[in-house]
């Protein structure tokens, strides 16, 4: 059974995975958007919701700075923690989630898997 049980194994061992999803969510802050599986853009969706409402509620006080600032560098790669905290949590104050759209492209041409599209909006 599996109860209780979350996320995606995405055929690959633990540490694997959360290296996979930690270059992803770098990507995805340091580029704007990219271009991944349908199943890895549906987790790290939630992940990113995550991370930005962390800087969100660090910078307006309610959470310690320091601390944030660890969480994230063991989230995400250091260049992608410097331009969230500069770039992305000015421009959602006034949203509460929902901080990337994901859009589905065209199964890809040698597998047939399935692909998408993964944006931060208001960029």
């Amino acid at each position: 059974m599996k109860h209780k049980k979350t996320g995606r194994k995405l055929s690959r061992v633990r540490k694997q995975r959360r290296a996979l999803l930690k270059t992803l969510l770098g990507s995805l802050i340091m580029n704007g958007k990219i271009v991944t599986t349908e199943a890895k853009a549906k987790e790290i969706n939630p992940r990113l919701d995550k991370i930005i409402s962390r800087v969100k509620k660090m910078q307006s006080g309610k959470i310690d700075k320091v601390a944030t600032i660890r969480i994230l560098k063991n989230r995400i790669p250091y260049e992608a923690v410097k331009k969230i905290m500069e770039d992305y949590s000015e421009n959602f104050k006034a949203r509460n989630s929902g901080y990337a759209r994901i859009v589905k492209l065209k199964n890809r041409e040698s597998d047939k898997a399935k692909m998408a599209m993964i944006e931060i909006i208001n960029r």
